[in-house]
């Protein structure tokens, strides 16, 4: 009697973790690793080129047509939405399985005209925004250059995206319109975002923030002769110290924070200021939170400028004791919504595996980066980094250190393989 065939277990029996082992073991991903290794020489050169092209915010239209023509390079079906986003895409066989959406920002923090001056110098990169997010984007050109090379065959598609505005005032605009699109929200299924450089942290929670701009104005005068004018700096300052006096309350153990961090006003020191401003930002990882931390400070400004009379005295245009001393105006410059990756999610349980098999030891952390705009549609969203190590962000004296970016670089290959699939 022949002995009766094995059959293979299906699908859904097999866990993350043994998912994971099995694509490592496949030949063709251990070409696509030690092709990693082989050319983190020319993958250095590329990060020195591409941070030489300016990026700065809302100005990243040379970064995206010089993105746009490497995607091509590499057989990737390229486009520039809109907004300036820079997207790839590489087809996989299953048409109806979700799609795996890998993203890096473009943007830096450097306004035009910034000098952009980069070496390499003892195995290190330096220069402005070389490793948030030139690490990100080479690592998204590193692994679509590996799977041309090795011929690996994925079953669902993988997006390629260079995105905008994911730094400061940019307000996450680029992720923002991506996702607005049916076509890209109906579609992805997982959004791995890569952020800077690393492989110790796992962003599963989406760091909420609200910014704002808050201009008081006043009819300023002479600081002698118009004594008794309201001040627009003095009430701005009363709103602050009414500000921090508010406490922030640790909601199902979220934490939570705000600061005013520009402040602005005046002409001279003998002059009483028509006008004054500052900027505030709220951060949270609770939307409540958000949303009472905006309270508070809006109050706070209500009595500061409450609090300011008018002179009594009547003027060529009448009396003014009943007017308000000072106009206000409360503008919104910036929202992240906050939201949560929920703890059993496939994709979380994915890069658990993925760090195991690869012998990572990661943390799960808060942060606000592009992943925050799936995260708060409900979608399974991480942002990871591109391997290395990187310090001096937002600084002209950035660095990134390519030793062990080729472990990042296993790290983002295996996970999107995971979650795409691998044709048997």
């Amino acid at each position: 009697m022949p002995a009766a065939k094995s059959k293979r277990a299906p699908r859904e029996a097999v866990s993350p973790r043994q998912q994971v082992a099995a694509i490592a073991e496949l030949r063709s991903v251990h070409h696509a690793f030690a092709w990693f290794q082989k050319h983190e020489e020319a993958l250095s050169q590329l990060q020195l080129e591409l941070a030489a092209i300016p990026s700065p915010p809302f100005g990243e239209a040379a970064r995206a047509t010089w993105l746009k023509g490497r995607f091509q390079d590499l057989g990737l079906e390229a486009a520039i939405d809109e907004v300036g986003n820079v997207i790839g895409t590489r087809k996989g066989p299953s048409a109806g399985a979700p799609a795996v959406a890998l993203l890096a920002h473009m943007d830096t923090v450097f306004p035009e005209g910034t000098p952009l001056k980069f070496r390499s110098e003892g195995g290190k990169l330096y220069g402005p925004g070389i490793s948030d997010n030139g690490s990100g984007l080479v690592a998204l050109l590193a692994l679509a250059e590996s799977l041309r090379w090795t011929d690996l065959r994925h079953r669902a598609d993988i997006i390629f995206v260079g995105t905008v505005g994911e730094e400061g005032e940019g307000n996450l605009r680029g992720v923002r319109q991506f996702f607005s699109k049916p076509e890209w929200r109906e579609k992805i299924g997982y959004t791995l975002v890569v952020d800077g450089a690393g492989t110790d942290t796992v962003v599963s929670q989406a760091l909420g923030s609200r910014r704002f701009e808050i201009t008081l104005r006043g009819r300023g005068g002479h600081s002698w002769s118009d004594f008794g004018e309201p001040n627009p700096i003095a009430a701005l300052a009363r709103a602050i110290v009414d500000l921090y006096k508010v406490e922030v309350s640790a909601v199902a153990r979220k934490k939570s924070a705000y600061n005013v961090g520009v402040i602005e006003g005046g002409t001279s020191v003998n002059s009483i200021p028509e006008s004054a401003r500052m900027r505030v930002d709220i951060r949270s990882e609770a939307q409540s939170e958000l949303e009472r931390l905006e309270h508070e400070l809006r109050a706070a400004v209500a009595r500061a400028v409450r609090s300011t009379k008018n002179p009594a005295r009547a003027e060529s245009d009448g009396p003014r004791g009943s007017a308000p001393a000072l106009e206000c105006e409360v503008r919104c410059i910036g929202e992240r919504p906050a939201g949560e990756l929920a703890p059993g999610a496939r994709m979380l349980q994915v890069i658990k595996s993925v760090d195991a098999q690869l012998g990572i030891n990661s943390r799960v952390h808060c942060s606000s980066t592009d992943a925050n705009i799936p995260l708060a549609l409900g979608k399974e969203a991480l942002s990871i980094g591109a391997g290395g190590g990187g310090g001096g962000a937002h600084t002209l004296n950035e660095w990134y250190d390519p030793a062990g970016r080729d472990l990042g670089l296993k790290r983002i290959l295996l996970t999107v393989l995971a979650l795409a699939g691998v044709q048997d």
